[in-house]
């Protein structure tokens, strides 16, 4: 097993992991491919710092995953376990976002790297798909090793306070098998291809051409030196294709040949066969007849220009994606400042948002704060590009700064770019902001380059304002929800109390359940937990009325059988069409004892002082607002100083595929096996255990109640 080597004399004040945590385990698991991704302290975001075996422009739309993106990376991560995906079917269905921007055969493996309290990050392997169909003992523990190896590297540094710093970009990794060859046998090689009669050349796994051979040089129409280091289809306008650069992404991914034919004006036809190794791609060119029809439509259709190839097409579809499940304003901002940079090519980008007649900074990237800081709530009447194009929707774009200079001419570079596009975010004919992006370089927009962008913005803009309606409808939900939950417990003399309520964590966070302490006399107390049906608006109006009327007649001095038979009754002639569960416990701390009844609740907890722990099958009654005439029989049990009485509702047992009384059981046994000195930290204890052991997909109100000592 291959030891972590630490970092002991690195300098400044942080480092950038070595290169051969990740040569090494995708050199000892036959990966094709491999990447690394850390989460820095007080982040969750994912942020990709070395990759093999695969380009840049592929690996861009995952430079940064927010640890809650459905990707299996995040998965690996929240789950804290290794994830594997044999096919490509399995991919689609588990990850739509992802199949939709790789659509090819391959394997992927994601593991979480974690130390002993501490998650640091993730990596992610890929295999082509005559891998056998799981991974082996050998490689399992192989990428466990490495997990372990990158956990004590962060680790270390972090105590020793050089952290890791990553880099703005990921550090790709060179191929992982080269070849050392006598010069004598790479002239010999070199003569060898260079005598073929037919067409070959050689692109590196990033696309660009290293090699082609003068018969390959002829068919193409152009001199090697005009495409040595390039893209062919950058420089060749007729292989400027989605199709053929679909090809070069299909071969890279998958590391199985392909081909495809295209058309070298006016007619010749040429079949290019793709075949990749670790090191890169060998590419046969040769020519074929095609029908006279293909040449006819070739030799009259105007070369391509300005097309916009795969790579930047499936970009797009992995950004429409992942906006689609933006659920915040902050989510969709992020998501398209962490997507744009590495994708499309700008160096910087600000979004901007209209908020009271003026632009706001939303978001941004490759931008200092202080620049950011000097445009922030600007006018939307400035002279300014950003504000022209909200107030006109008609998008800026500048190749140089002289173009910006004559459109604007108060215009100063303060940002230190070469070339802008300010873009107009319209929603329905209202617009919602402004984005920025900017170029180190000068950079020329073609027409089918200035209409990808336009389409980008469309979906930036949806989502945004997808999202302000969602963040409206949060701040509404958390103020009914907050106005009918209780402020404060009051507080008791020899009673110790905690009380926790997580919502679901999907729709609008609000729910049906509640909870309430009751105060009746000095020496007495009514505790109540309930949950209605449901997780919107109309569950929370009506928790609020259940709550209230439990409130009353408890205060009345009504037994706990009593309260709920009232409140029944009141839910069945309001008739809302919703169900309720409640459970409610008379505390006497006088006689250390207590009265229990139950709707249809979850039963209650009693942890005793010695450590057993009871699970409370309370006399059954019906759920509330079923049968006017239900009758509720009250228990007594005994609650002695030291006790732990724990009222629950079921979203902290129940999660698919378990079964509540098995889950139910275990929580009663971490009860037991938790000493519950300090209740708030107790009941902390139990949430987590309850989110670590499966999702939920409901609400958890939690009530703990100890008596400490006589009144």
């Amino acid at each position: 097993m291959r030891r972590p080597a630490l970092p002991e004399n690195v300098a400044g004040p942080g480092f950038g992991l070595p290169d051969d945590v990740l040569a090494d385990v995708v050199r000892d698991t036959g990966a094709s491919a491999g990447m690394v991704y850390v989460m820095l302290p007080g982040e969750r975001v994912l942020r990709l710092v070395l990759a093999s075996g695969v380009s840049r422009q592929i690996v861009a739309p995952w430079a940064r995953v927010p640890v809650d993106a459905a990707i299996p990376v995040a998965d690996a991560v929240r789950q804290r376990r290794l994830l594997w995906l044999g096919s490509q079917e399995e991919i689609a269905r588990r990850y739509p976002r992802v199949g939709l921007v790789l659509p090819y055969d391959y394997m992927v493996a994601a593991a979480p790297i974690t130390g002993v309290a501490t998650v640091w990050g993730g990596i992610v392997l890929l295999w082509p798909v005559w891998h056998p169909a799981q991974l082996s003992d050998a490689e399992q523990e192989t990428i466990t090793d490495c997990c372990r190896r990158v956990a004590a590297l962060l680790q270390h540094a972090a105590d020793s306070n050089r952290p890791l710093r990553p880099a703005d970009e990921p550090r790709l990794l060179p191929a992982l098998h080269p070849r050392e060859a006598d010069p004598a046998w790479a002239m010999s090689a070199l003569g060898f291809a260079e005598r073929l009669p037919v067409g070959c050349c050689a692109l590196d796994l990033d696309g660009r051409l290293t090699f082609i051979n003068p018969a390959g040089a002829e068919l193409v129409g152009t001199g090697a030196a005009s495409l040595l280091g390039k893209r062919p289809w950058e420089v060749l306008l007729w292989l400027y294709d989605p199709v053929f650069e679909d090809r070069y992404r299909e071969a890279v991914v998958t590391r199985q040949p392909t081909s495809f034919t295209a058309t070298r004006p006016p007619d010749t036809r040429l079949v290019f066969q793709l075949y990749p190794d670790d090191s890169g791609i060998s590419v046969h060119i040769t020519p074929t007849a095609g029908d006279p029809s293909t040449k006819a439509a070739a030799a009259a259709a105007p070369p391509p220009a300005g097309l916009v190839g795969a790579t930047p097409l499936y970009h797009l579809t992995h950004l429409a994606t992942a906006l689609a499940e933006a659920v915040s304003v902050q989510d969709a901002v992020e998501l398209a400042a962490d997507q744009i940079v590495p994708a499309f090519g700008p160096r910087a980008l600000a979004l901007l948002t209209v908020e009271d007649g003026r632009l706001r900074i939303a978001g941004s990237r490759g931008y200092s704060p202080a620049l950011m800081a000097r445009f922030d709530a600007a006018s939307l009447s400035s002279d300014t590009p950003a504000a022209h194009v909200i107030a006109t929707g008609v998008p800026g774009f500048f190749a140089t700064f002289a173009d910006l200079k004559r459109a604007y001419p108060p215009a100063v570079c303060q940002d230190g770019m070469a070339a802008w596009a300010f873009l107009p975010l319209i929603v329905s004919g209202r617009p919602v902001g402004s984005l920025v992006l900017a170029y180190d370089q000068p950079h020329a927009f073609p027409p089918a380059e200035r209409a990808m962008l336009t389409s980008l913005t469309g979906l930036i803009a949806q989502a945004l304002d997808r999202a302000r309606l969602y963040d409206a409808k949060l701040t509404l939900a958390h103020t009914l929800q907050t106005g009918l939950l209780p402020h404060t417990l009051p507080r008791f003399p020899g009673l110790q109390v905690a009380a926790r309520y997580r919502p679901a964590g999907y729709g609008m966070d609000i729910g049906g359940d509640f909870y309430d302490l009751i105060r009746c006399t000095s020496t007495t107390a009514v505790a109540a937990i309930g949950d209605v049906q449901g997780h919107n608006t109309a569950a929370a109006a009506l928790m609020g009325q259940v709550r209230t009327a439990v409130h009353a007649h408890a205060t009345a001095g009504a037994a706990p059988g009593e309260v709920l038979a009232r409140t029944n009754r009141l839910l069945t002639d309001l008739d809302p069409g919703l169900f309720a569960s409640c459970l409610i416990a008379h505390l006497d701390l006088t006689r250390h004892h207590a009265l229990l009844a139950t709707a249809g609740h979850p039963p209650a907890l009693l942890r005793h002082p010695d450590g057993r722990t009871d699970i409370l099958r309370l006399p059954p009654g019906l759920l509330l607002g079923i049968e006017p005439d239900a009758d509720y029989r009250t228990a007594d049990i005994p609650l002695p100083p030291g006790a732990v009485l724990a009222l629950y509702t079921d979203g902290l047992v129940e999660s698919p595929g378990t079964d509540i009384d098995d889950a139910t059981d275990t929580l009663a046994g971490h009860l037991a096996a938790t000493e519950p000195g300090d209740l708030d930290a107790l009941a902390d204890t139990l949430l987590h255990h309850a989110e670590q052991s499966a999702p939920r997909h409901d609400d958890i109100a939690l009530l703990l109640i100890r008596p400490c000592c006589g009144p």
